[in-house]
């Protein structure tokens, strides 16, 4: 239940936010950026740095900001459409990570179906559920399983990323990341094949063996992008193996 106070509370927070966030942005920033993202996003011009620093200063100084609170906060920000806002807002969510549970689950695919674009999605996906994965593993693979198979691709690569920050520390689960991957290898869709290709390039930097093992018998199967990604920190051997074994 929300009272007057928290709402003054909120306000003030995305005023100061705004504020710290138009006083380093230009309209030349902003032209690029949304033409970049190819975003129909409202764009103030901040640069990632300026957005962080906002963020940050947010988690300094509300220290006692609850569950609740904070989805509030993140889904005023998130309403304004405004790209840099809801930069905002998922970086909050990471840096208040400890305030989420798998039962966030649903309103982060929420999240993550809006989004519409790598720079919001994969600061969901990467940080905000992959914390969840290490927390909740047994609650959060069945629902990753799901999100493998969703309609929007955005989530289905949310799915895949998700297991990265333990993949990249060595001890995350290849083999469920490999049971979402593997249906999605022939998608033809740019942003799967970016995906299963970084989080296999990352896992190799700590279990070429693992990645090696998997990826040769669907050489086949996996894109170019998807090979080339993969194979960037392999061994040398390997990795040339793999180039020579790839169907033409």
């Amino acid at each position: 239940m929300t009272t007057p106070e928290s709402d003054q509370r909120r306000e003030a927070i995305i005023a100061d936010v705004t504020a710290r966030l138009r006083a380093g942005a230009t309209p030349e920033r902003a032209e690029k950026e949304k033409a970049y993202l190819k975003s129909d996003l409202d764009f103030l011009g901040a640069g990632v740095p300026a957005i962080r620093g906002a963020a940050k200063t947010v988690h300094r100084q509300h220290r006692d900001c609850s569950h609740d609170d904070l989805l509030r906060l993140v889904e005023t920000l998130w309403g304004s459409r405004v790209h840099e806002l809801r930069m905002t807002a998922v970086v909050l969510l990471d840096l208040y990570r400890d305030r989420l549970s798998s039962a966030d689950l649903g309103w982060l695919r929420r999240l993550i179906r809006e989004s519409q674009t790598w720079a919001l999605v994969d600061g969901l996906a990467v940080p905000v559920v992959g914390s969840l994965v290490d927390r909740f593993p047994d609650e959060v693979n069945g629902e990753l399983a799901g999100w493998a198979r969703d309609d929007d691709f955005w989530v289905r690569r949310a799915s895949m990323l998700a297991y990265l920050p333990g993949l990249r520390r060595g001890h995350g689960d290849f083999h469920r990341f490999a049971a979402l991957a593997d249906p999605m290898l022939e998608e033809r869709e740019f942003f799967i094949r970016k995906a299963i290709g970084w989080v296999l390039r990352e896992a190799g930097k700590r279990n070429p063996e693992q990645v090696v093992a998997w990826l040769e018998p669907r050489l086949d199967r996996a894109s170019g992008l998807t090979i080339r990604e993969a194979v960037k920190y392999l061994p040398d051997s390997d990795r040339e193996r793999l180039r020579r074994r790839r169907p033409r």
